[in-house]
């Protein structure tokens, strides 16, 4: 059972979540000791600044490293391999006639009159992609089967192009399997150290364009993420951190580091997955059934959709196509990748946003980011672009000396020196400019919330905002505001929630199969599920908890929707219950029902996953506060106002009044003039508007 870890032994666990500037890093012992740090990130070797931020929180806690028992860890090496284009150089083998799939594509646009805008290169060159003589039918026959010589000879032209991995990816392979990993086995055995995907172990299913893709992103990226995670393992080994290292999926689950070398497709989108995660489980121990998880850090702000305990989770996303906002019809604008993602819609606004002006005049925030290196003017390490933490610090938002528990230290005057040229564009004052700088920031990300509420059919204002990330808590009550949400809440350590994530996510394994017309009897369908779930026992162990899921969509349909199948032994009433659910989720996203006999099953899915043994609650102790003399700030909205500056534990059960600027050590929370704000029982930061 390559992914089975007990993660409920008792010992120390170490959460580690790399972003654009920063790396955070929670440390959790067994008796509920939580100690947080938060680093800058080190770019190009993010897994060193991991190491050593691991051994430094350790250190603080006076723990040995033999004492860790768990190394969880988000990581975006995946997404940085495409997003610079520097994966391994990919070949793609396929079935004759099928070599231009990648560039055929499909016939979308992002943006409809946008002239400029061309499809990315595939990620395969075109002599980079292969073809054999061979044929598998819809209905899984050979006509005729790969001969091994062809397999051989393809072999020896991959080898002397200085291939680096391959995609295999057969027409119908799904129906055929067996026929495809023999080739990929092949290909393995005579080209040592290649990286080998066939496509059916990566998305199994329909529709060749997207497997296609989706095993050529798992490629692409798969040396970078294996060697990524072998150096990482090693460098925490050396250091004495011997325990199983787990990594985030884009799903919100965890899977053990051998399993993701193998499947790297799986964590395109992990590091944001966790905070989402983290969000999921507060919410439902808060008792909070529709809630909006808002996370801004450095580079990116992020939103993503959480219902009845449950975030949404596509079948197929994009990457590598700029910020995600894309659906449905507008999308086209990256690579497919179908694998279970958390929905989350990115767009470029974050502290380290450049400031800048367009030749119309107008000024924007992003999506290019200072990043860590050299990182805003105000940081002192060279930078000289302006950035949202520059316009923060000189609104008087941020400490004027340091942030991040004093890790970094403040220069004010390189951030309004920084904003001038800005300011002079466009004939304004630097405070002026800074304020209209945060105001295009918060109009930017209302883009990222309606994407999961509006345009899934649903009313955000029915939503409570949950603000993590460094940025998120400046910035939340001003998007709510603009959104209608009239409540925002803020959790203990918001800077490093997404490593908190790492610390309270399961285990988790998801098999699928597409359907099939033999599964139209009832005794096949319950035996693909029952075949599907043993797998995920064997990955997981006896003790995983099983969910059966089903695509399904109307006749004609483009785009399915996921839909939970009850438990419960498989009947035609149970069945007719799942269409149920699914005219009703049809309903509620479309704002209309089919017929019955309309429904079609286009996949069937099982996932798997073991609890962790901690619960949120568990880390939701009010954080070590020094201890602050009471100060006043002078901060700019729509006019200057001399605020009160407080730690959290300053703050009580009382609603107060703003303006009042909250800081942690790990970020800040603003609460604007006109909302109110009070400290819940569980130490949360809740920041409440009147309806509009």
């Amino acid at each position: 059972m390559p992914g089975s870890h007990d993660l409920r032994s008792s010992g120390w666990r170490v959460g580690a979540d790399i972003g654009g500037t920063f790396t955070d890093v929670i440390a959790l012992g067994p008796a509920g000791e939580v100690v947080p740090m938060k680093v800058p990130s080190t770019p190009p070797d993010y897994g060193a600044g991991v190491v050593s931020a691991t051994m430094s929180v350790l250190a603080a806690a006076s723990v040995e490293p033999r004492d860790v028992v768990a190394m969880l860890h988000g990581t975006t090496v995946a997404t940085n391999a495409i997003l610079s284009k520097n994966g391994a150089l990919t070949a793609v083998v396929t079935t004759r006639g099928f070599r231009d799939v990648l560039e055929i594509g499909r016939l979308r646009r992002p943006s409809l009159y946008d002239l400029s805008w061309s499809r990315p290169e595939p990620l395969a060159r075109r002599r980079h992609r292969y073809e054999l003589d061979q044929r598998i039918t819809s209905g899984g026959l050979l006509e005729p089967a790969a001969e091994e010589n062809e397999v051989r000879a393809l072999a020896s032209r991959l080898r002397a192009d200085g291939i680096e991995a391959v995609a295999v990816c057969l027409l119908n392979s799904y129906v055929r399997p067996d026929e495809e990993r023999r080739v990929a086995d092949l290909l393995r055995a005579e080209l040592p150290g290649v990286y080998v995907t066939a496509s059916v172990d990566v998305s199994p299913q329909l529709q060749e364009y997207e497997r296609t893709s989706t095993a050529a992103v798992n490629s692409y990226v798969g040396p970078a993420v294996h060697g990524y995670l072998t150096r990482l393992e090693a460098g925490l080994r050396n250091e004495g951190v011997v325990a199983p290292l787990l990594v985030m999926q884009s799903s919100g689950g965890l899977m053990d580091a051998g399993s993701v070398a193998e499947r790297p497709v799986q964590i395109i989108e992990s590091g944001p997955a966790a905070g989402v995660t983290a969000v999921q489980k507060l919410a439902e121990m808060i008792g909070l059934s529709t809630v909006v998880a808002f996370d801004m850090g450095g580079t990116t702000a992020k939103a993503s959709l959480i219902e009845d305990g449950e975030p949404f989770v596509s079948a197929d996303y994009e990457v590598g196509g700029g910020m995600n906002i894309a659906r449905g019809l507008a999308s086209g604008a990256g690579y497919p990748v179908r694998a279970p993602s958390i929905d989350i819609a990115e767009v470029g606004s974050g502290g380290g946003s450049i400031i800048a002006v367009d030749p119309a005049g107008a000024l924007h925030v992003g999506p290019s980011s200072a990043g860590s290196r050299p990182g805003p003017a105000c940081y002192g390490h060279g930078g000289e672009l302006p950035t949202l933490t520059d316009a923060n610090v000189t609104l008087g938002y941020l400490s004027q000396t340091s942030l991040a528990g004093g890790t970094v230290t403040i220069h004010p005057d390189l951030a309004a020196k920084a904003l001038a040229p800005v300011a002079d564009q466009l004939g304004a004052d630097v405070q002026e400019t800074a304020r209209g700088a945060y105001q295009v920031a918060v109009s930017n990300m209302t883009t990222a919330v309606k994407a999961v509420t509006s345009e899934r059919g649903r009313d955000p204002r029915d939503a409570t905002m949950v603000a993590f990330g460094g940025a998120g808590p400046l910035y939340a009550a001003s998007l709510a505001r603009e959104l209608g949400i009239t409540t925002v809440i803020v959790p203990v350590y918001p800077g490093l929630f997404s490593s908190l994530g790492l610390l309270v996510a399961d285990t988790e394994h998801h098999e699928l199969t597409s359907y099939r017309p033999e599964h139209a009897e009832l005794r096949v369908l319950a035996g693909e599920f029952d075949r599907l779930a043993a797998k995920v026992v064997d990955e997981l162990g006896g003790d995983a908890e099983i969910d059966r899921l089903v695509d399904m969509r109307y006749r004609g349909q483009r785009f399915e929707l996921r839909v939970r199948v009850p438990d419960g032994e498989l009947t035609e009433e149970l069945l007719a219950e799942t269409r149920a659910r699914f005219h009703a989720e049809h309903q509620r996203t479309y704002g209309r029902v089919g017929a019955d006999d309309l429904v079609e099953l286009v996949n069937l899915r099982v996932r798997g996953w073991i609890p962790t043994a901690v619960a949120v609650a568990d880390v939701l102790d009010l954080p070590a506060d020094p201890g602050r003399a009471a100060a006043t700030r002078s901060c700019r909205f729509d006019e200057l106002v001399a605020t009160p500056v407080i730690g959290r534990a300053d703050l009580g059960s009382d609603p107060v009044e703003g303006p009042l600027v909250i800081e942690d050590m790990d970020a800040t929370t603003l609460v604007p003039p006109g909302a109110r704000v009070f400290r819940d029982r569980f130490n949360n930061i809740v920041i409440t508007w009147s309806a509009p």
